[in-house]
């Protein structure tokens, strides 16, 4: 079971303001790749499989939707695809082998499905030009340490509660999933539930992977596997769109694009990530996600960020010193689907939607009980809750995604009425 989250008080040193350097320094020496060969095992190789196919599915769906919506061209959105892609596994490749931690990259959905409106009246270029500045604001807020000391001042039972939230929707997938179509997502469920309960046959198929495969045999036995017969490209061709500055797109998406890759997903990595006995490096994560979203920018693609439920897949079992392999899979498989972005993008869609919402929702099950738990289980109760239902709500101002307001109204509320937990909480023992 993942660790439990430890008080403020006795963080990692590199959560500490002011005692640490901008790039969190690793604490174990870089793996290699003998050390990548020796720590290897079926339960981190599949972990890093179902976060690929939870990425290829799900939001690679949201992706073509929102640029469909939006009027893109087919090789706009295969360069789009082919960015995220380049991206999320270059940055989980370097950053987990130089940690030796699971840290899984991806892009921002929530960035993603705030652009649909503004497509509607930006140009393309224009958008393209707010990814560029948004990537060098994250870029520069990561490079003055103030993300780090945002994250070490908001209780983590707070933040866990906004996980929480955001998680709950692959829960009650299961349970929709399950009644939509429970030819595909029936036979899911009762190999999960039998690879759980019995340890031996765990042991050689991680309830998962055996899940994955249960799932892969209902969809071909149903005849539910829809490819599209039109042939399409197989290899993705990058697209450069050249950016264009107004003050209007920039005014519109460049400070929610910001928040939404600091402070939603982010955070919701790195809380994870702390809540599976890691110690993520806030500040290189920071810079990093500025880094690659200027490498999307360039491929007219979204932001890149770290994630929560990609890191939650990924650390969902095994030993902790371990767990950075199945990253290492993930980002392996990424750099394969950014080379073969548009022939993969086809197959995953042609499988039904409820195979990826039991898959995901499955997988996630262990992160969304710990999230819980570490939300509700010690102090900061009252403001956890208010992060909660303001986050479930769906609140959206100012164009920015209800999780962000969750955290913002739950730690006001927190300060007002719970005012001898956050006392408690800075005391040094």
């Amino acid at each position: 079971m993942p660790s439990p989250i430890p008080e403020k008080s006795t963080l990692d040193p590199a959560m500490a303001p002011g005692r640490s350097p901008l790039f969190e320094r690793p604490a174990l020496k870089p793996a290699g790749v003998r050390d990548f060969l020796r720590d290897i095992a079926p339960h981190y190789a599949s972990n890093g499989v179902i976060g690929l196919v939870f990425s290829a599915s799900g939001p690679i769906a949201v992706t073509l939707a929102v640029g469909a919506a939006g009027g893109l061209s087919q090789a706009e959105l295969a360069s789009w695809v082919f960015g995220i892609f380049l991206s999320a596994g270059l940055a989980t490749l370097v950053m987990s082998m130089l940690y030796r931690q699971p840290l899984g990259f991806a892009w921002s959905i929530p960035g993603t499905v705030l652009l649909g409106p503004s497509l509607a009246h930006l140009s393309f270029p224009e958008v393209v030009g707010t990814f560029f500045v948004s990537g060098l604001l994250i870029l520069a807020l990561g490079s003055t340490g103030l993300v780090r000391r945002i994250m070490a001042a908001i209780p983590m039972p707070i933040v866990m509660a906004m996980v929480a939230a955001v998680f709950l929707r692959f829960g009650t997938d299961i349970v929709a999933s399950s009644q939509a179509n429970p030819v595909v997502a029936g036979p899911m469920v009762l190999a999960f539930l039998v690879l759980s309960a019995v340890p031996v046959l765990g042991r050689y198929l991680p309830p998962v992977l055996g899940t994955l495969v249960v799932g892969i045999i209902a969809v071909a036995a149903s005849g539910q596997f829809a490819l599209d017969s039109a042939a399409g490209p197989i290899f993705a061709t990058p697209v450069f769109t050249a950016p264009v500055f107004t003050w209007a797109s920039q005014l519109e998406l460049v400070v929610p694009l910001a928040i939404t890759v600091l402070i939603v997903q982010n955070g919701q990595g790195v809380v994870v990530l702390r809540a599976a006995g890691h110690h993520p490096p806030v500040n290189a994560f920071a810079i990093a996600s500025g880094a690659f979203s200027l490498l999307n920018a360039g491929f007219g693609a979204v932001s890149a960020c770290v994630t929560g439920p990609t890191n939650a897949l990924l650390t969902s079992s095994g030993e902790k010193h371990r767990q950075y392999t199945g990253a290492v899979v993930y980002g392996l498989l990424s750099l394969v689907c950014a080379l073969l972005a548009p022939t993969l993008t086809r197959y995953m869609l042609a499988t039904p939607e409820a195979f990826v919402l039991a898959l995901g929702g499955i997988a996630m099950l262990k992160a969304l009980q710990q999230a819980f738990v570490s939300a509700f289980s010690t102090k900061f109760t009252l403001g956890a809750l208010v992060t909660f239902v303001v986050t479930i709500s769906g609140l959206d101002l100012f164009n920015i995604h209800a999780a962000f307001w969750g955290i913002v109204i739950g730690y006001a509320v927190s300060r007002l009425l719970e005012r001898p937990d956050h006392a408690a909480s800075t005391q040094v023992p």
